[in-house]
């Protein structure tokens, strides 16, 4: 049984009320959470430092513009925050984080990290869309029920991540029937009690791993072996690649929102990569034909080279493609078997190094040898 806290309100207004009271107190000085931008559906990822504007703050609402993970990086790239933050994050967010931190490129410290039980986010394409408020309480009621909204992404459908690690506060939304009425706050580390005291509710004892959690893990691993076993169906390797990644315009929006993909200058979309006259003329007699634009394959293959076994499967990639590929599928498929080789789960442990830069002396074998 873990430490919790039972607010009799619903998750949504009471989690609202939990960061507003923290903020009016000052025990924070600002909250980094999703936020309304007008009055049509836009929603953007903000840190909020005064009262007065944390009333258009939406906590839990079911979107994911970027990254979080990503975007606190950017706000701690130079080092920590002075003041505490409490920051909102969905699970696969903060594990990106975590890597990134592993990477150099943010700091933790002086977070408040919050995260709920996590039924996944709506496709963006739905952002604006005339019937968005119905789709978002449709997808609540899907939470509730703990059951697998076919408004998600692709990626959240059969994620099977969907407990926080390393949140400070974990938010119980899934399978909660009477989350419009009441839900629990697990507090999850010293830092999560101190900031809870503040909190309207009774301490009780619960556990996360309730039956409605175990049977909706099993739902998505069903579909999560439906996903893998459909993507690349006519074979592995190389020709399935091809097939996949053919529509490719060559944008590389994918790699400019994946919070892995944290260099500033991509080398794929260095100079390096630009096709020279001479290539394609000499391209165009060998083969009589030739692909426009080039290299998309290769960009696919290094991203996978460079980020696949910290892959969080958060869906940002295919969700921004334009012209569908279903990029975070692939990216999942090959990342699960890249991480099991390497026995590594991302975002997991603040302490274990990420595989790319960590050498072992069994793996530097003499030619030859078995």
């Amino acid at each position: 049984m873990a430490k919790a806290i039972k607010i009799k309100k619903n998750v949504e207004e009471g989690l609202f009320d939990f960061l507003k009271s923290l903020l009016e107190k000052e025990k924070i000085n600002g909250v980094f959470t999703l936020k309304k931008m007008d009055d049509n559906g836009a929603i953007s990822y903000s840190l909020i430092t005064s009262p007065d504007e944390f009333k258009d703050a939406v906590p839990l609402y079911p979107f994911m513009p970027v990254n979080a993970g990503k975007a606190l990086s950017s706000f701690t790239l130079l080092g920590k925050t002075e003041e505490p933050i409490a920051a909102v994050l969905r699970p696969c967010e903060l594990r990106a984080f975590v890597e990134l931190v592993k990477r150099a490129q943010g700091d933790l410290e002086n977070f408040l990290i919050i995260s709920p039980t996590c039924g996944g986010v709506l496709s963006l394409n739905l952002m604006g869309d005339k019937n968005q408020e119905k789709i978002v309480s449709q997808y609540w009621t899907s939470v509730q029920k703990a059951e697998i909204s076919p408004d998600t992404r692709e990626t959240c459908q059969f994620c099977e991540n969907f407990l926080p690690i390393n949140a400070d506060i974990t938010v119980a939304a899934l399978g909660n029937k009477d989350l419009d009425k009441e839900f629990i706050l697990f507090l999850n580390s010293p830092k999560g009690e101190e900031f809870a005291k503040h909190a309207e509710g009774s301490a009780v004892s619960e556990e996360i791993e309730t039956k409605e959690i175990n049977e909706f893990r099993k739902k998505r691993e069903e579909l999560r072996e439906k996903f893998f076993k459909e993507t690349g169906k006519e074979g592995e390797g190389l020709k399935s690649l091809i097939n996949i990644f053919a529509p490719c315009l060559g944008c590389h929006g994918c790699s400019h929102v994946c919070p892995i993909c944290y260099c500033v200058l991509c080398d794929f979309d260095a100079k390096t990569h630009e096709y020279h006259s001479a290539s394609l003329s000499l391209d165009l007699k060998n083969k009589g034909g030739l692909k426009v634009p080039t290299g998309n394959l290769l960009f696919h293959l290094g991203r996978m080279t460079h980020m696949a076994v910290s892959c969080v499967n958060c869906g940002m990639c295919s969700d921004v493609c334009p012209v569908n590929i279903p990029v975070a599928t692939v990216f999942s498929k090959v990342g699960s078997s890249l991480q099991k080789v390497f026995n590594y789960f991302p975002g997991k442990d603040i302490e274990e190094p990420a595989p790319q830069g960590t050498y072992k002396e069994e793996e530097f074998k003499t030619i030859g040898e078995q």
